[in-house]
């Protein structure tokens, strides 16, 4: 069992994987629209919550309104995640985008925030790191020069139908927490380029898959495929070590000298 589970309670601050769907039912001549509310970080969530560390949830749309707004209010968290969330909902809140009011830059609080000693950890989805068409933008955001990694300009997604093997090429690295280097597949992932200094933990080929570094007096980890389907399919979320993975790399993030 990974040391790390026995570690004092952690503060997480999760930002993302939820979204509505709306869609549109065609039967012959007529037609009718239905709404759908999804979230997809349901395992991931009680996996962090079982290991005994305190979760704060904030959903998509629930971004502008209850993400902290100030230093003093991520301070009180120890590690944010962000996962599947485009930059535009943290740089666009309600009062800017409908009211043309100034407003905090969010995202630049979390890049103070691990200067100080905080971690971050952005995980891979079809709106991470560049994402789906460039729109999740992060390589233009507070956040690219505190992640571990270089961002593509365009569309980074690289989707595997038919799975691909994931090469832990740095097995004894203490993120990993001692978790077996045989992984399942995976199904795709964002394309990304290491940052000279950062560490590649784990690779598909020659894309890094799990990247760990230094920022300020804090700590980054990029995961660049998913927590959840569709890139994390059921033999990854089912994983035995699947919990055990993820609370290792938070508490990894969190270890700066806020978590020391």
């Amino acid at each position: 069992m990974p040391d790390n589970l026995s570690s004092p309670p952690l503060r997480v601050l999760v930002a993302g994987e939820s979204w509505i769907k709306h869609t549109i039912h065609m039967k012959g001549f007529d037609q009718f629209h239905s709404t759908e509310y999804e979230e997809g970080a349901g395992v991931f969530l009680d996996c962090v919550r079982a290991a005994g560390h305190e979760v704060t949830y904030v959903r998509g749309h629930e971004i502008s309104s209850s993400f902290p707004k100030s230093a003093e209010a991520l301070d009180s968290f120890d590690v944010v995640v962000i996962s599947d969330i485009g930059s535009n909902s943290f740089l666009l809140p309600d009062e800017t985008f409908l009211r043309s009011e100034k407003s905090p830059n969010k995202l630049s609080l979390v890049a103070d925030f691990v200067g100080r000693g905080g971690g971050l950890v952005m995980i891979g989805g079809y709106l991470s790191f560049t994402g789906i068409d460039g729109k999740a933008r992060y390589g233009m955001s507070p956040l690219a020069g505190v992640l571990p990694v270089d961002l593509m300009p365009t569309d980074d997604r690289v989707e595997m139908s038919d799975g691909l093997k994931v090469d832990v090429c740095d097995p004894a690295h203490p993120v990993l927490g001692g978790t077996p280097a045989e992984w399942p597949m995976l199904l795709g992932y964002n394309r990304t380029f290491p940052k000279a200094g950062a560490t590649v933990v784990a690779r598909t080929g020659d894309d890094p898959l799990l990247v760990v570094g230094d920022y300020g007096r804090g700590r980054s980890v990029a995961f660049t495929s998913d927590l959840a389907p569709h890139w994390a399919p059921p033999e990854f979320v089912e994983w035995p070590h699947y919990a055990a993975l993820w609370t290792s790399i938070l508490s990894w993030a969190a270890g700066g000298p806020r978590g020391q």
